[in-house]
Formats: C-alpha cells, sequence, structure tokens
C-alpha cells in the first residue's frame, strides 16, 4: 500500500476541520447552561427540554416534514418523466432547449425562482380563483417545481449508462410499454429515484428563500421560523435543535453506509 504524502494528509486533514469544526463548537455550546450562547456556564441538558416544550418550533418542523415528503413524492414522479423522456428519446430537433428549461431551476437563482412562483401563484388566484392565498399548498407546489428538475438530472444520468438491449430484448419476446417500465426499467432505476426522493426532501427542508416568498400564515416552514429568531438573536434552543437535526443526519449516513457496505459483502461473497 502506497504511504500518502504528508502535505495531502495535512491538505485533507484541514478541509475537514473547516467542515465540523464549527459543528462541533455549536454541539458543545448546546449543553451550555447560560442561556447567552457566547458564554460558556458549565455542562446542562436543561435547553433540549425547553426545546421539546417549544410548540413553535415543533410545528414549524411538523410542517417541514410535511411539505419535504409531499414536495419530493410530487417531484420524483415528474422528474422521473422528464429524465426518462430526454434520456430515451436521444435524438429530436429542440431537444437542448428542452433539456435547457427542465435543469433551469438548478441554476436559477433562488430569488429569482420565488419571485416568478409568487406572480405566478397571484395570476391564477386573479384568474381562476386557485390556489386562495399562500399557504401550505403552494410551498409544496413550489418546492417540487425545483425538485423534480433535480430528480430529473439524476434519472437521466442513470439512464444513460443503462443498457437499452434489456428493454429491446423484452420487447423481442413480446413485452410491451407501459410493462418494460414498470416491470424491468424501474427496477433497476429505483436507486436513482430514492436518491433523487432524499435530493429533493433534503432541498425542501432546507429551503428558505423560495418559501419565505410563497408561503402564508400558518405555513412557515422551520428553516423561516429559525431565521426569524436568528435575527433577534441566537438562543441555546437553536444549538440544540440544530444538533439533533445533525445527530439525524449521521444516523442516516452510517446506517446507509452500513446497508452498503453489507450489500457489497453480500454480493461478493455470492459471486466467489
Amino acid at each position: 500500500m502506497s504511504k500518502r504524502h504528508p502535505l495531502v494528509l495535512a491538505m485533507a486533514g484541514f478541509g475537514y476541520a473547516i467542515l465540523y469544526i464549527p459543528i462541533l463548537i455549536m454541539i458543545i455550546y448546546s449543553f451550555n447552561s447560560s442561556k447567552l450562547v457566547t458564554v460558556w456556564a458549565g455542562w446542562s441538558t436543561k435547553w433540549y427540554g425547553e426545546l421539546l416544550q417549544n410548540g413553535q418550533l415543533a410545528e414549524a418542523a411538523w410542517i417541514s416534514l410535511k411539505v419535504g415528503f409531499w414536495s419530493a413524492t410530487i417531484g420524483v414522479v415528474f422528474g422521473t418523466m422528464i429524465g426518462y423522456a430526454l434520456a430515451r428519446f436521444r435524438r429530436f430537433k429542440g431537444k437542448l432547449f428542452l433539456n435547457g428549461m427542465a435543469t433551469a431551476p438548478i441554476v436559477m437563482p433562488e430569488v429569482v425562482m420565488g419571485l416568478s412562483l409568487l406572480l405566478l401563484f397571484i395570476s391564477m388566484e386573479n384568474l381562476i380563483g386557485w390556489p386562495a392565498g399562500r399557504g401550505l399548498l403552494t410551498v409544496i407546489i413550489a418546492h417540487a417545481t425545483v425538485g423534480m428538475a433535480f430528480v430529473a438530472v439524476v434519472i437521466q444520468g442513470r439512464l444513460s449508462d443503462l443498457d437499452i438491449s434489456i428493454e429491446e430484448a423484452a420487447q423481442d419476446l413480446g413485452a410491451r410499454q407501459p410493462y418494460i417500465f414498470f416491470a424491468i426499467t424501474l427496477p433497476i432505476i429505483m436507486p436513482a429515484i430514492i436518491a433523487g426522493w432524499l435530493l429533493a426532501f433534503t432541498l425542501s427542508f432546507d429551503d428558505l428563500v423560495i418559501a419565505s416568498f410563497v408561503s402564508g400564515p400558518g405555513s412557515s416552514t422551520l428553516p423561516i421560523v429559525i431565521f426569524s429568531k436568528v435575527r433577534l438573536g441566537v438562543t441555546p434552543e437553536i444549538n440544540a435543535l440544530a444538533t439533533i437535526i445533525v445527530a439525524i443526519v449521521a444516523i442516516g449516513v452510517i446506517l446507509a453506509n452500513w446497508f452498503a457496505l453489507r450489500s457489497a459483502t453480500t454480493r461478493s461473497t455470492d459471486n466467489s
């Protein structure tokens, strides 16, 4: 095994330090007994108890989970259709234009997306009376619109690497669409669909700018509530909430890596 150069190890350590030292400091200060987050006064877990009694943060977290789930689900459905169409119909007039339109929300500034969606909802309400005002529905639609662009890129990339001869063989054996898609193509691209759903859910749960434009009374997501509180000063409850989110994400990453390692070990055992 080749020996790593000390400079490479130092650069890697410096990069990881920049990423994780601020998070580590936040986790430590979430156990601070002082109400002032910048003054250390000893270890305490009382802010986690205060967090559980904070109804505003709990309601905002529940709203963010609902918005994330439904927007990611809707985004996966439409994003999969877009990615499948762009991957299978490889050569047609205007494909470059349609491909650019499908991926434009990825590079579009969130301020522009939020403002344009807000104007769209206002125009639709004036013309057809739907959606009536801004609320949970408009946030879900806005996040699904952005999320489907990311899902489309993931699905298109997966289908581009898929051997189309598998579908052609099914056609030679008498199978027809949509049976080929649901019985053959869908199980193969299911990991990409799950990855796209998780990406869309994360983007929705983390979004602040777009939700600020299209949300209304009673539909404030967790990032909106946290940002409004941080503007008045960071409280230890926010540190505790962020620590819980970090712990959930870390557990998810560990479990995902464990399942991936277990699957790789099982495949290698079966092959041998």
